[in-house]
């Protein structure tokens, strides 16, 4: 196709990209600041043929910097003009400015040499580079005539190109955007691993880590997890049942998911209008799992509100790891006629008309998107076929279990929707899909409380399922057409309005009337509705069920009245809500008035629990009480589900938050906690907690409760340090920094713990303060955030008083160090396991230099070779706080580390150290490394010096008896990190002129311990280049 060319030309240079881009400072200065100033290359976007000596050819992709434009002016006069310029590293000439694309560049110094670095996205500049390197791979795979390498390598090439193109358009949204990064960053590496390629390690966010700002030591870990992470890439590549990668590694980092589902239409030939509930089945247990969400169709063949064409979108939310494990999950539509009982009625005017009656089902497997094995695309539509009742006796979750287990034809009918599978809860869906999830967008909840109930999610949802009934007749030719009618009444029989909904995205109703199943004697509804009413009415609320004959015919439905009726109370007197779980409910015969009548049917048993418990007996001709009396020929089931946050249906927890009602029992109710179960007690978390700081604070003048309260709090701890409740961390660190109050609590907290550390450091019985050495670090959040808030209220007041407290509480724990009873050795190791992760919250609080000084004493108060793995691991952590990166910390906590480092070493050359205590010891070694590497010089001069003095020749006899074939020897762990200890040494020691080292004053320039060292290991490191590059790197630089 030709290409139009201009009469401008422009006066340019080319390079090829891989020419290293500082080389443009060999142009003369003039020239040199031009490229400056401009900041901008060129990028050839077609291929141009030069015909001349003066015409430079061009090659789609070849970089090009415009020294000087030309327009309208006549070649041979720009050419004579400009005869004397010759350039030393690029190709010079001329070519039509429409040839070339512009770039906008930055220029960075890096190594005290200005780069021209494009202004892209990293990862743009990344796909750019590598599609230039696979390119010339894949002709050189053409040529050895590898078919099926080269064909691969094409696709993704081809991928990789769009995928540019979709980043560089600015367009996609937030979460498209992290996804599409994902899967680019992923392909990279997996081609890369194929084709046997450099390795490229990336930090969190997906970006090539910069050699010149990571450390060795971070280098060479970053290296073992992205050649994991390849390696299970490729492993998955392989398989047959491949997930999606980059939806795949987010799903498995996330405890909540949602699933986007958008009805696009629905093709049925129905004539009537119809009730369309979709939700998610298990076709395992047979059960439905999620709240409906209810279309309303209309018999015109589209949505009744016309506002909701082409609006049809529903999340389905709170889906947690138990949901995504699922054997087997669908996405179900229930289609329910609304109009005759017949449809084949030809009359009609003479019809009853509103019966909703079953029409059929539409079933669709889902669990592959669910479980990320399959991509889904919010473009991609799928179609879920319809199959129709055939008889009477089908019953709506029957068709589900027949359809679920084998396929059907549907005739061409049925649902087309789209399917999007989302990370996160619905205010984090919001946030990163604003293109799919609105306001607009109908949220689906689980049947029952997500993985994680964050503070503020308040909810008092109560789920009924009209399971099945027998309404058996007998001797009658006909049964009945029996339809339930179920409303929420209060104590006087009063019906409260608008508190049924029969699913997502509907209006609340008064009344809800269920299916009609015709002469069915025991029909099966299996229909789930949601009760919702505020918290303050449910102790005076119950459900009434009417059950009423209906009859095709309108003139004769009219004088129908109700048969038969049933209620349930969704509280219990001792303030307990309903339990989960079926319920057989007492069906009441009678006048239908008195049916209507509290006072008549509140004073009966409401179901076969309690006549079962009164030892009573219905018989088939029951006394009437009230003017109604029980049935025993007919039976009505019902199932319950109560998602409460402020309810529960523990009458232990209850009398807890409830404390103020009954004063007296607290204490037993305190205790009584102990043996709630651990689920009902995270539901209430925040109130529980509430209620326990309450206590503390309104008996702030007295300590009766303090012990009693501070145990329940480390039980509460405890629980969700459990690994089944481990998502609860963020409700925890959540409550702590948005809901807690109590600004005194922190002097309670901190007597009680003192009291313990110096009961157990004498060596007397506590039982409690192992699970508190475990709880220690949220223990000191809550008294932290305490101090915090009583600070900001009274304006720093008693600050010496808090200080001096604190300085008690951690004498108290190096006192525990120090005890030689037998019973305290668990203790300690508790106490050096937990003390680190206290550290990140009490240095905002407390002077760093003197917690450092109390640490020091805490580490030193043990005896030299007691409890030393123990110690190195504790370390370890230390190093790695925020606490160890501030210089006047590190001179008080460094030679302790320092010292404990040689002693446990020096054991090794009488074979007394383990293999796990030496991996300890050089991962405390890389943590300080790490550290001191990415703090400034002048700040660490000293350290340096104290390792070396310390540590260098205890670490070169170390290694010399250790052998080849050792394990740390053999994974190159502990070989970079002494070669990173030496590099360090010696450019830091290269600045004094004289050193005592191991008593004896050397120049620090004929180092011969350094030398040997670096003599032991030199096959080693000849085997591993990149090292040796970054020994060789360090030290230039540093000298």
């Amino acid at each position: 196709m030709p290409h139009p060319r201009e009469v401008s030309t422009t006066k340019v240079c080319r390079k090829d990209f891989s020419v290293a881009a500082h080389k443009y400072r060999t142009l003369a200065p003039w020239r040199f600041i031009v490229l400056i100033l401009w900041f901008y290359t060129f990028t050839a976007i077609y291929n141009f043929k030069g015909e001349g000596v003066q015409q430079l050819s061009l090659q789609i992709g070849d970089v090009v910097y415009i020294l000087e434009s030309c327009e309208g002016k006549k070649l041979s006069q720009y050419l004579a003009k400009h005869s004397n310029l010759c350039l030393v590293c690029f190709l010079q000439g001329i070519f039509p400015k429409s040839f070339i694309h512009i770039k906008e560049i930055t220029v960075e110094k890096k190594r005290n040499i200005d780069t021209v670095v494009p202004a892209e996205i990293p990862l743009v500049q990344e796909v750019t580079t590598t599609l230039w390197e696979w390119g010339s791979i894949w002709k050189q795979l053409y040529v050895a005539n590898k078919k099926e390498r080269f064909e691969q390598v094409q696709s993704m090439m081809y991928d990789l190109m769009e995928w540019r193109s979709q980043l560089l358009s600015g367009t996609l949204p937030k979460d498209e955007l992290k996804e599409l990064q994902q899967k680019v960053t992923s392909r990279i590496d997996y081609v890369n691993k194929i084709l046997e390629l450099d390795l490229t390690v990336r930090d969190e966010d997906g970006n090539i880590l910069d050699p010149d700002k990571a450390s060795v030591i971070r280098l060479f870990h970053a290296h073992e997890e992205a050649t994991n992470k390849i390696t299970e890439r490729i492993k998955e590549e392989m398989s047959k049942d491949q997930p999606d990668y980059g939806m795949y590694s987010r799903m498995s980092s996330s405890p909540t998911h949602s699933l986007y589902v958008f009805v696009r239409n629905f093709v049925c030939r129905i004539g009537e209008d119809a009730e369309l509930f979709m939700s998610l089945y298990d076709a395992q247990k047979h059960a439905v799992i999620s709240e409906n969400y209810l279309v309303r169709w209309g018999s015109k063949g589209f949505p009744k509100e016309i506002d909701m064409l082409n609006n049809l979108k529903v999340v389905f939310t709170d889906l947690g790891n138990k949901e995504l494990s699922r054997e087997k999950v669908y996405l179900i539509c229930q289609i329910v006629l609304v109009g005759r009982m017949d449809l084949k009625d030809t009359n009609s005017k003479k019809c009853t008309q509103g019966l909703r009656r079953p029409f059929g089902v539409a079933v669709m497997d889902i669990t592959d998107i669910i479980k990320g094995k399959v991509e889904s695309d919010e473009e991609k539509q799928h179609f879920i076929p319809f199959h129709p009742v055939v008889a009477e006796n089908d019953f709506l979750h029957h068709l589900l279990g027949k359809f679920t287990a084998s396929k059907g034809d549907s005739g061409g009918q049925g649902l087309w929707v789209t399917l999007k599978m989302l990370v996160g809860d619905t205010g984090q869906i919001r946030k990163d899909y604003p293109h799919l999830v609105d306001r607009t967008t109908v949220v689906a909840r689980k049947l029952g409380f997500p993985e994680i109930i964050m503070p503020g999610d308040v909810r008092n949802d109560i789920y009924i399922t009209l399971m099945y009934g027998d309404f058996d007749k007998y001797a009658k030719t006909t049964q009945r057409n029996v339809e339930v009618i179920m409303c929420v009444c209060d104590e006087d029989g009063k019906v409260m309005p608008n508190t049924i909904c029969l699913g997502a995205g509907d209006k609340p109703v008064t009344e809800y009337r269920s299916v009609v199943y015709y002469q069915v004697k025991q029909p099966r509804w299996m229909e789930t509705l949601k009760v919702a009413v505020p918290i303050e009415d449910m102790q005076r609320i119950h459900l009434r069920f009417m059950f009423r004959q209906r009859s095709s015919q309108e003139s004769k439905d009219k004088g129908e009245k109700n048969f038969a009726m049933a209620y349930v109370k969704l509280m219990k007197e001792d303030g307990t809500t309903l339990q989960d779980g079926c319920h057989n409910l007492v069906i009441l015969k009678g006048d239908s008035k008195k049916m209507e009548d509290a006072s008549a049917y509140l004073t009966q048993f409401s179901s076969s629990h309690h006549t079962e418990y009164k030892g009573s007996t219905l018989s088939r001709s029951s006394s009437s009480l009230g003017g109604l009396s029980a049935s025993s020929r007919y039976t009505f089931s019902i199932c319950t589900l109560v998602c409460s946050t402020k309810l529960t249906q523990n009458v232990g927890l209850l009398g807890l938050l409830k404390w103020r009602m009954k004063p007296e029992l607290l204490q037993e109710n305190l205790e009584k906690l102990k043996i709630v179960d651990g689920e009902e007690v995270v539901k209430f978390l925040q109130d529980t907690l509430d209620a326990l700081f309450n206590i503390m604070m309104e008996h702030s003048h007295s300590d009766e409760y303090d012990i009693l309260v501070f145990d329940a709090l480390i039980y509460i701890i405890g629980l969700i340090a459990d690994r089944k409740f481990q998502h609860f961390n963020t409700v925890l660190e959540a409550y702590i920094q948005q809901h807690f109050s109590a600004t005194l609590a922190y002097k309670k907290l901190m007597t009680v713990l003192k009291t313990y550390l110096d009961t157990s450091s004498r060596g007397e019985q506590c039982e409690p303060i192992l699970r508190t050495l475990k709880a220690l670090e949220y223990v000191f959040k809550f008294i932290v955030r305490s101090r915090t808030l009583f600070s900001q209220l009274y304006e720093g007041k008693e600050q010496t008083e808090f200080e001096e407290s604190m300085r008690r509480l951690f004498e108290s724990i190096n006192n525990l160090m120090k005890s030689q009873y037998k019973t305290t050795i668990l203790l300690q190791v508790a106490a050096l396991k937990y003390i680190p992760s206290v550290l990140h919250d009490v240095e905002t609080v407390f002077d760093a230099r003197l917690l450092s000084q109390l640490l020091y004493e805490f580490y030193t108060c043990i005896p030299p070779e007691k409890l030393q793995k123990q110690k190195v691991q504790s370390m370890n952590e230390i190093v790695r706080s925020n606490l160890f990166k501030k210089q006047e910390c590190r001179d008080i906590l460094l030679p302790v580390i320092t010292k404990e480092l040689r002693e446990l070493l020096d054991q090794r050359e009488e074979s007394q150290v383990q293999l796990h205590e030496m991996k300890y010891c050089v991962e405390l070694l890389n943590s300080i490394l790490e550290v001191l590497s990415c703090q400034d010089a002048d700040s660490t001069y000293q350290h340096t010096q104290e390792i070396m003095v310390q540590l260098l020749r205890t670490v070169n006899r170390t290694v010399i008896t250790m052998g080849r074939d050792d394990t740390l020897i053999v994974s190159n762990a502990f070989l970079f990190t002494l070669n990173k200890t030496t590099v360090l040494c010696v450019s830091e020691c290269s600045r004094c002129k004289n050193l005592n080292y191991g008593g004896t004053t050397v120049r620090a320039d004929s180092f011969h311990s350094v030398r040997l060292f670096m003599d032991v290991f030199k096959d080693d490191v000849n085997n591993t280049p990149w090292a040796l590059h970054e020994i060789q790197r360090t030290m230039k630089s540093r000298h």
